[in-house]
């Protein structure tokens, strides 16, 4: 694509290719990775990483909403494709159609389309709730009456159940081990009522490297195919080695020299103390990058620069050591000249998660896979 911005995202597909095969070395032999590539692939573009997951042997997709894998199949992705969020009923023939699996968890969802005709049979994984409770059949009872529905229809499937863990970040967290022996109870029940063959997945990225000898069939890698750890914790752990995917640059536009007690930025919550190199980066909240960080850093030569004044909606600020030239290159994430901004670096100075930040990073900064 063509990039007229002087701002942009660099996303490496082959460290994307190193964390999965890191991830699917923890895995006990014969289980298998399901690739999240919800959000727009967690903001990394979700039809370049899908590619590049199956090319490392991932057979199975999995994103949130029923447009994330309808824009999948329309860049000829055909392998399953899991979407773990409700969709509205009347959307059903949609994903029957184009072979998208959908999740159940509401008896009046299964029964408002039990009288639907699809071109294709549509496939089901049933969502049980064991702790989390976000989403997914509760008791024991209304797993039967889903069920008992299910059969009765002619184009519906339950090709898959799975659970998702509240606190697998942690470690040693006792919630987990509840969740998972709920699950269990709850599973041993399902296929009692329904012996057909089904996959089974409970693991999230967090879940999939502390308990890996503990994970089903699949196991859905999602943050951590990006390089980024779920937690601090995890992260302590050190049993798997990932590599950020995602670096930020912009470049200088203008340098100038500031006086003393002069102010930058809106509002003038920024005053020089003395004569100073002031720089502007044509990035901004319109981005994606937050007013929450002002007085944050950037790397101009592998030199952390502080942003100064308020971040404006396309432009921010930076005072620097020196006079640099135009078009200078200015790293807000990633490595430069041996020095690093990690995702977690600016998660952390805003009080978030790294999972949040690539997201929050909109379109408007194209990105460009090396």
């Amino acid at each position: 694509m063509n990039r007229y911005r002087n701002t942009w995202a660099e996303i490496n597909l082959d460290a994307i290719g190193y964390n999965i095969q890191q991830l699917k070395n923890l895995l006990p032999e014969g289980r298998k990775v399901m690739g999240v590539v919800k959000a727009n692939g967690y903001g990394h573009g979700s039809v370049k990483v899908a590619k590049t997951a199956l090319n490392m042997g991932v057979d199975f997709l999995m994103v949130a909403i029923l447009e994330e894998a309808v824009k999948l199949r329309k860049h000829g992705i055909e392998e399953p494709i899991l979407v773990i969020g409700r969709v509205p009923p009347r959307y059903a023939y949609v994903a029957a159609n184009l072979g998208i699996t959908l999740s159940v968890f509401q008896l009046d969802w299964l029964e408002s389309i039990q009288n639907e005709r699809f071109n294709k049979p549509l496939s089901l994984h049933i969502e049980f709730e064991t702790g989390m409770n976000r989403t997914g059949i509760v008791t024991k009872d209304q797993l039967k009456e889903i069920v008992n529905v299910v059969k009765r229809m002619e184009n519906v499937r339950l090709t898959g159940a799975y659970t998702h863990f509240a606190t697998a970040d942690e470690i040693g967290s006792e919630l987990f081990n509840k969740q998972r022996l709920r699950y269990e109870e709850m599973l041993e029940t399902l296929t009692s009522l329904y012996p057909h063959q089904i996959i089974t997945h409970i693991g999230n990225s967090a879940a999939g490297i502390q308990y890996s000898e503990k994970m089903l069939q699949y196991t859905r890698f999602g943050v951590s195919i990006y390089g980024l750890y779920p937690s601090a914790d995890i992260r302590g752990m050190a049993n798997v080695k990932l590599k950020q995917a995602f670096s930020l640059y912009s470049e200088l536009i203008q340098v100038k020299k500031v006086s003393a007690g002069e102010s930058v930025s809106y509002g003038a919550t920024f005053i020089t103390k003395e004569d100073a190199w002031i720089g502007t980066v044509p990035i901004g909240y319109g981005d994606g990058w937050r007013r929450g960080l002002q007085g944050f850093y950037v790397l101009v030569d592998g030199k952390k620069m502080p942003i100064v004044g308020r971040i404006c909606m396309d432009l921010m600020m930076i005072k620097l050591d020196k006079q640099y030239e135009v078009g200078k290159k200015v790293t807000l994430i990633g490595e430069d000249n041996g020095s690093m901004i990690e995702m977690d670096d600016v998660a952390n100075y805003l009080g978030t998660i790294n999972y949040e930040i690539p997201c929050m990073l909109t379109d408007r900064i194209p990105r460009m896979y090396v």
